[in-house]
């Protein structure tokens, strides 16, 4: 499935990785599915799952910060896809205390909240151990995105876990692919893209 969306995007697409999962979602998630967005941040991925999951679809948010539910929530309701859409107040170690059904897509974007405390951020460990659960929940032919950033404290030990944890999945149970620009400087976000067979 990624490598046929691969070929449609073409190379203009190329922008950075955040763009590259967003095209990945548009072309993937269908009317009617089930998503998780598990670092809701600031919202616009939460948004866009929404939006293409539609009015019969469901997505479930996680974050351990008010502000960035409050800010999400905000979005949600002007869209007029709240009721879509189920925002937790909890780590997304914790999606298998919530979410007791399979689901089509999960995405993840790691790191701190752009607009607020840069202190708290996901780790390299509640993040692991996340993925493993993501993976039970995932539905066969379900696609995980996982965006890593490795320019601030932490932030490149939490991409070796995830990259570690990604190498050891059996290639007849998951397809890996790692979508990373290497000619660009400044620590660029680093995509990675599990589809589960």
């Amino acid at each position: 499935m990624l490598d046929l969306v691969v070929i449609d995007m073409g190379y203009r697409y190329f922008i950075n990785p955040v763009e590259t999962a967003k095209k990945i979602m548009t072309y993937t998630i269908k009317e009617g599915q089930t998503a998780i967005d598990s670092t809701v941040g600031n919202g616009n991925d939460t948004l866009l799952l929404a939006k293409l999951v539609g009015e019969s679809g469901k997505v479930y948010g996680f974050d351990i910060q008010n502000q960035a539910l409050d800010i999400t929530r905000d979005k949600l309701s002007k869209s007029e896809f709240e009721k879509r859409v189920k925002l937790i107040n909890d780590g997304h170690e914790n999606m298998d205390r919530y979410i007791f059904s399979e689901v089509d897509f999960i995405v993840y974007n790691l790191g701190y909240l752009p607009s607020g405390n840069k202190s708290i951020k996901t780790t390299a460990s509640t993040t692991v151990e996340a993925l493993k659960k993501s993976l039970i929940l995932l539905k066969d032919n379900g696609l995980l995105l996982v965006t890593c950033y490795t320019g601030h404290e932490g932030g490149k030990e939490e991409k070796e876990a995830v990259e570690d944890f990604f190498i050891s999945l059996n290639q007849k149970e998951y397809n890996v692919l790692q979508f990373n620009f290497i000619n660009q400087k400044h620590n660029p976000p680093i995509l990675y893209g599990v589809e589960k067979l």
